[in-house]
């Protein structure tokens, strides 16, 4: 069984201490690649370099490399960081552009200053994406409806992951209309996330990825087992991969060769 996490936060620095083990533990599972991503840009030269310790060690994951300006940290970015980005697509073997889309969570965020801030830094590093022909990796909350309106006015179509979805099933079926795989977390594991279980069975198997998000979105089994280590890492991507066959009603070995080829051609990758 080959498993790919298409979005893991495994540069940070919850894992300095103990990231080869958890890489070498996650391969021992079956998870065979996963994708590094970018979120700010103080924090590329660290991406990189987890993306090269990675792909330096025996017996752990392939690692592929996603820079990108996240919208949650919108305050932060500056016009520099974009020819950052830049610089790393051009310099990097780079599979996507991410995390990057729109996020009104927070109260200050829907303000219409920040707001097109974020909208501008989505415009522009979907400009990077077309440049460089790049699948994005798109983070959305509360903003579907402005995200795909402005994905449909920038006429992007190298598609890409959702990732970590959120909306509903006409919101789902929209990005599947764009190109885009729905990014499915450890969030499937928990039976009050009706809407999600809803999408994943009205789009199918065919238009859905994996990912744990660590050390985000931990599944329910790792926050109130024993058994298991509460802090999510892509060890946990199994939960993730069990609780959706469940959810689907398929065998978890065809559903894990469904979602494997889904994210090789999410990402535009052979492997």
């Amino acid at each position: 069984m080959q498993l790919f996490d298409t979005h893991t936060h495994f540069d940070v620095a919850d894992f300095d201490h103990d990231r080869q083990h958890l890489a070498e533990q996650a391969k021992r599972v079956g998870v065979d690649a996963l994708v590094l991503i970018g979120f700010v840009e103080s924090r590329f030269d660290e991406l990189i370099h987890t993306h090269q310790q990675l792909n330096a060690w025996d017996k752990v994951p392939t690692s592929y490399l996603a820079p990108g300006l996240h919208p949650f940290y919108i305050e932060q970015h500056q016009p520099e960081h974009l020819q950052r980005l830049e610089q790393v697509l051009q310099q990097h073997d780079c599979v996507a552009v991410g995390e990057i889309g729109l996020d009104t969570f927070l109260k200050q965020h829907k303000q219409p200053e920040l707001f097109a801030k974020q909208q501008h830094y989505f415009i522009e590093q979907l400009a990077l994406a077309t440049q460089y022909q790049k699948p994005v990796l798109l983070h959305i909350r509360k903003a579907h409806a402005e995200t795909i309106a402005i994905l449909k006015t920038q006429k992007f179509k190298l598609g890409g992951i959702a990732h970590a979805f959120s909306g509903g099933v006409e919101e789902a079926k929209a990005l599947v209309k764009l190109g885009f795989k729905i990014g499915v977390t450890g969030q499937i594991t928990n039976p009050n996330a009706k809407k999600l279980h809803q999408v994943v069975q009205a789009i199918g198997s065919e238009n859905l990825v994996i990912e744990t998000d660590c050390p985000d979105m931990t599944p329910l089994c790792c926050q109130t087992s024993t058994e298991h280590r509460t802090r999510n890492t892509p060890v946990n991507l199994p939960y993730v991969l069990e609780s959706l066959a469940q959810t689907l009603d398929q065998p978890e070995l065809q559903l894990a060769a469904q979602l494997w080829q889904n994210s090789l051609a999410a990402l535009r990758l052979k492997f």
